[in-house]
């Protein structure tokens, strides 16, 4: 440790002495050398709570010891909550070092704010919303505290790759290095994250202009060890006996009481509905409530309480949560980490194991995975227990492979890129149209926006009056434009639902996104609690209720994400086996509990049955089912290329129903197409209705024709769901020939 010891700040080496630290670690070594040499990018790579945080902090606060005008670290994060964490984290690091440190968001203190306004320097810690609104608001004040910049660094970088929010940030940080001059003598990135997939092409997702060279730095230690265990559930067909849920909900009481654990819903209306059973099971017991829900849209209050009472780690406590507290939020130790349902991904998967395991104990996971039981109605995705194998197949590809879905970065990013257009006229009052297109295309983070496609959409906002052009030549915002730009929720380019406030008498217990109808004397489930809607406010967004017990509340919905081809094909691969088993040197460990095995088995049996390993299309009575075994992107082109032949069909769980159909039609209708000219992604995305297109929260403002091509984009694949088709369907039709 000296050599990289000694070249850290003396201040920084007495606060390590203090914390009584044996050593650094391994990424804490190898990260002081890059970092400390300010002339390139780093990519710090390693498992939750390996220390990527100080790995970062250490070298970059000895940098910028003696810089005291202006901020020195700029430090991005996904969460508020996370800024909290981090701000608490550095408080007796700065402090050594007499360093200000400036948390910045919309529940930050004001006072703190202030000081940072008249004094900028040290780290000032922001979500990317909180900086977009200081470059359209105050580009004078971020043109004068950052130009001494010395870093940026984005923390739980793999929350942002590939998404509109990730494109968001890329394009904040071009017009960051932009405002300061800084274009040619680019600010260095630092990213942090666990679960990075093909981590050769994550440099060009932090920096798409390749203007400086990048460093990865990943740890070559192995992890704690996991403990994993799958326990199957099945959903009655008579609705008399308890629900899945009920059983699960005992089941979790069982195993978390008296201790502290979190359990991952996915969905904020399922998150709400556990830990409202579990507080009822506590109150039937006659014992203090340890459950308790966490999601964005509770009260600031309740979440602060509940992260505050694990990381006290005196009271047992189990927080049912959404994503929310998936990335790295300190909660201090957790015994075990409790998935409910099939996680979204399997980098999902890996960061909420990370939550459990700290100090040198193991990684506990359960998976608690509810089929329906079968009956003379079900069909053959009841029967082939789909989303348990999904389970398996994500912790086979999480433990045996180390595998994490890499991000998609062909995507178009067009809300995201109408939104840029309008917050860079806002920041400077108009720009010049060959300005524009330099700094938020050619150097900026949007690769896939050709010329074409830029006036295309200039044009169009031009029609819809979000901006319009000087006689100089000047783009200006247009009517439309000054009216969205002017909104408090411009700043953020993610599509939120309409949120209303939930007010019991005098007190405000947070916020719900009403996606679905909600009416005076209906049930809702909010804050783990129950309670009945007294009145609405459509005017002032404000729900009134009042605590009550029964009654059955509204079911609010839960976004899907899209499944790669790599979590199907080992679906695929464990199905034919008849095999989900670990193996661990000579032996195979067996992780699922008797039921759940005997559901797996049931699946397993079906699969044969109906020869699916041989058979892609399956024929039961009217209906067929078509298997591919590959990611969302070919099952919506399979899809839309067999209702634009005119076939009445759905899919689900990657399976694709078509009705009143004939296997050997659907084959030779798909080969057909396959050996002709396939119609490319965009022309898919011309069969659906524009409504079904408006994903994004600007997609309603984008010209139809740029609108389709990047939904296109964004849901399909030709070229894969042509080699699938020739791979599987010719040869399948061959061999019955034989």
């Amino acid at each position: 440790m000296i050599e990289e010891y000694q070249r850290l700040d003396k201040r920084v080496q007495k606060w390590l002495f203090n914390q009584g630290w044996p050593d650094l670690r391994e990424i804490q070594k190898r990260a002081i050398a890059p970092i400390l040499a300010g002339d390139r990018d780093v990519l710090i790579s390693a498992s939750t709570a390996a220390g990527k945080t100080e790995a970062f902090f250490l070298p970059a606060c000895s940098a910028i010891a003696e810089e005291e005008n202006g901020f020195g670290i700029l430090y991005i994060s996904p969460l508020k909550a996370l800024i909290n964490d981090q701000y608490r984290r550095l408080e007796s690091l700065s402090e050594m070092l007499d360093m200000q440190v400036t948390p910045w968001h919309g529940d930050s203190l004001q006072s703190k704010k202030k000081k940072a306004r008249n004094n900028p320097s040290g780290i000032l810690l922001i979500t990317p919303e909180s900086l977009e609104s200081l470059l359209v608001r105050e580009p004078g004040w971020i043109k004068q505290s950052f130009t001494s910049l010395k870093y940026i660094v984005i923390d739980e970088f793999h929350a942002f790759i590939g998404t509109e929010r990730g494109q968001q940030l890329l394009s904040l940080l071009t017009r960051l290095e932009h405002i300061t001059g800084r274009i040619s003598n680019p600010i260095p990135r630092v990213a942090l994250s666990a679960t990075l997939g093909e981590l050769d092409k994550v440099p060009l997702s932090l920096r798409p202009n390749n203007s400086l060279p990048c460093e990865t730095i990943t740890s070559s230690q192995h992890q704690s060890t996991i403990k994993v265990q799958v326990k199957g559930y099945l959903e009655p067909v008579d609705i008399s006996r308890n629900s899945a849920e009920q059983q699960i909900c005992q089941e979790i009481f069982k195993l978390c009481r008296g201790d502290s654990h979190l359990v991952f819903a996915n969905s904020r209306s399922r998150t709400e509905s556990i830990a409202a059973q579990l507080s009822d099971l506590c109150g039937q017991q006659v014992l203090p409530n340890e459950f308790f829900p966490h999601h964005g849209s509770l009260a600031k209050e309740l979440r602060e309480a509940l992260e505050a009472r694990l990381q006290k780690e005196t009271l047992p406590t189990t927080a049912i949560c959404t994503m929310t507290l998936e990335l790295g939020i300190d909660i201090g130790k957790v015994s075990s980490v409790i998935q409910v349902t099939a996680p979204h991904s399997v980098s999902s998967l890996r960061q909420r194991l990370g939550r459990s395991g700290r100090r040198n104990s193991p990684s506990i996971l359960r998976m608690l995975i509810a089929e329906n039981e079968l009956s003379d109605k079900s069909n053959i995705v009841d029967g082939l227990r789909l989303e348990l194998v999904q389970s398996l197949a994500m912790i086979r590809l999480l433990i045996v492979e180390n595998w994490f879905e890499p991000a998609d970065t062909e995507q178009m990013h067009l809300s995201t890129f109408l939104h840029q257009i309008l917050a860079v006229i806002a920041q400077w009052g108009s720009v010049r149209v060959d300005q524009l297109y330099s700094l938020l295309c050619e150097q900026g983070s949007f690769k896939e926006i050709s010329i074409q496609h830029f006036k295309q959409l200039l044009s169009h906002m031009g029609t819809v009056q979000l901006i319009q052009q000087l006689n100089s030549g000047e783009l200006v915002l247009g009517s439309e434009g000054e009216r969205i730009t002017n909104s408090y929720t411009f700043y953020a380019v993610f599509k939120t639902p309409e949120e209303f406030r939930i007010v019991a008498g005098s007190k405000t217990l947070g916020t719900l996104p009403v996606d679905s109808l909600i009416l005076k004397d209906q049930h809702i489930i909010f804050g783990g609690r129950r309670w009945k809607v007294t009145d609405i406010d459509d005017e002032k967004k404000v729900i009134y209720v009042i605590s009550t017990k029964g009654g059955k509340p509204p079911k609010f919905n839960g976004s899907g994400m899209s499944i790669h081809d790599r979590v199907r094909k080992e679906m695929l691969s464990i199905y034919r086996t008849g095999d989900y088993r670990i193996e661990v040197g000579n032996q195979k460990i067996d992780f699922v509990d008797n039921l759940g095995r005997q559901l797996f088995q049931e699946g397993a049996h079906l699969f044969k049955e109906a020869n699916l390993e041989y058979q892609p299309v399956y024929q039961s009575g009217k209906h067929c089912y078509i298997f591919s075994w590959m990611g969302d992107k070919v099952v919506n082109t399979l899809t839309v290329l067999l209702i634009r032949s005119g076939f009445v069909c759905s899919n689900f769980a990657g399976v694709i129903e078509v009705q009143n159909s004939n296997a050997d039609d659907i084959k030779n209708c798909l080969i057909d197409i396959a050996n002709d000219v396939l119609p490319d992604e965009t022309e898919l995305s011309r069969t659906l209705s524009i409504q079904q297109k408006l994903i994004e929260k600007y997609d309603e403002y984008l010209p139809e024709e740029l609108l389709t091509e990047g939904y296109g984009k964004k849901a399909f694949n030709t070229m894969a769901t042509k080699q699938w088709i020739l791979s599987n369907l010719v040869i399948s039709v061959d061999k019955n020939t034989v």
